[in-house]
């Protein structure tokens, strides 16, 4: 049976493999967390594709180095395939007696004590996980074939979510490449197909009537600002990333980066990484650097904007600066036109504090500061 403390480092294990979306990151935290609660030298995790091969094998305690002495990843035969067709775990003082061991590469570590835990979702096993050199003496115990197989239970649970998550990502994905298609056919497309005929129009009637190409010209002119006009709106527009998976840092530098193509003033990120969030909080944030960065570029007319990102003192830090016109923030309709209400509405929201800082012709300034705890 588990004791008290063995519980707690269970219960933290679960958790960690629970706060991750991604099922690389599940399968890591699965690994290292098996490893560690039953004190092994070694441990490996396998998840079978449908050739015969891993779809996923990672390794723990293995360096880089040997890893790559090892070469190629397994196949599905020997032990690793008659336990992937097994739900049955696998525990022997020594695998080299297993009526299936065959042999491993020159460089592969010598393994002895040895359990092995089938992952199960149903009828289907998801995965295998390999554990082996037990670093205490006397080899793996009948309390750390539960503790793993309780581990396992929840790892399988923690990774058909994953799988599930990852699923609906590529759905939305494909939801939202759908909707920019039929943005563009709808707005810029046809736009961009009137500036050509007008285009055409003025080359055809330039040598014998100037004043009329001059005047189809700046007809050109307008179709091509009202075509970047929709291009920009677009992409403005676009739903959030993916904050789970990414995380806040990665998440707005990839925004910073899209708009800084898109529109004429230099839009640039600086920070790092910084502690996870809350969802609320982490949308929170998005969504306030977003509007600040709407506001930034489309009322501010500014040459340069600044995303910055980091973590101070128990809670996350955003400003977004730029160099724009600014404005007067006395009047109300001020706020409503720019949308600094919903960006203090965001912020009361999640517990944070908002701080907006303008003045005409001296540019504007928004800071956010979410806490990380609670």
């Amino acid at each position: 049976m588990c004791d008290r403390g063995e519980l707690r480092e269970v219960s933290a294990a679960v958790l960690a493999v629970t706060a991750h979306l991604s099922v690389r990151e599940v399968l890591q935290t699965i690994l290292t967390s098996a490893r560690r609660l039953l004190g092994a030298r070694y441990a490996a995790l396998g998840v079978p594709d449908s050739d015969g091969g891993f779809a996923e094998f990672l390794a723990d305690g293995v360096s880089d180095e040997q890893w790559r002495a090892i070469g190629p990843l397994p196949r599905q035969h020997g032990v690793l395939g008659e336990m992937l067709r097994s739900p049955h775990a696998v525990r022997m003082a020594d695998i080299q007696q297993h009526p299936h061991f065959g042999w491993w590469p020159r460089a592969h570590p010598v393994l002895t004590d040895f359990i092995g835990m089938p992952i199960v979702d149903g009828d289907e096993i998801l995965g295998e996980l390999f554990l082996a050199n037990k670093i205490e003496p006397g080899g793996f115990t009948a309390d750390d074939e539960e503790l793993l197989r309780l581990l396992a239970a929840h790892a399988a649970i923690a990774l058909v979510n994953a799988r599930l998550y990852e699923r609906s990502r590529e759905l939305s994905i494909v939801e939202e490449r759908n909707r920019i298609a039929r943005e563009l056919h709808d707005a810029v497309t046809q736009k961009l197909f009137s500036l050509r005929l007008t285009a055409d129009a003025a080359a055809t009637i330039v040598d014998r009537d100037p004043a009329a190409a001059a005047a189809q010209l700046e007809t050109v002119r307008r179709l091509a600002a009202d075509a970047a006009g929709e291009l920009r709106s677009i992409v403005d527009g676009l739903r959030p990333v993916d904050l789970s998976g990414d995380g806040l840092d990665v998440a707005l530098r990839k925004q910073a980066e899209l708009l800084d193509r898109v529109h004429a003033a230099s839009v640039r990120f600086t920070g790092c990484p910084v502690p996870r969030l809350t969802a609320a909080r982490e949308e929170a944030v998005y969504r306030t650097a977003q509007e600040a960065l709407h506001n930034a570029l489309r009322h501010g007319d500014p040459s340069a904007v600044t995303v910055e990102l980091r973590a101070e003192a128990g809670k996350v830090v955003l400003r977004v600066d730029d160099d724009g016109r600014g404005f007067d923030q006395a009047p109300a309709q001020a706020a409503r036109r720019l949308g600094l209400a919903s960006m203090r509405e965001r912020a009361a929201a999640v517990g944070g504090a908002l701080k907006i800082t303008s003045a005409p012709g001296a540019g504007t300034s928004v800071r956010l500061e979410v806490p990380t705890g609670g």
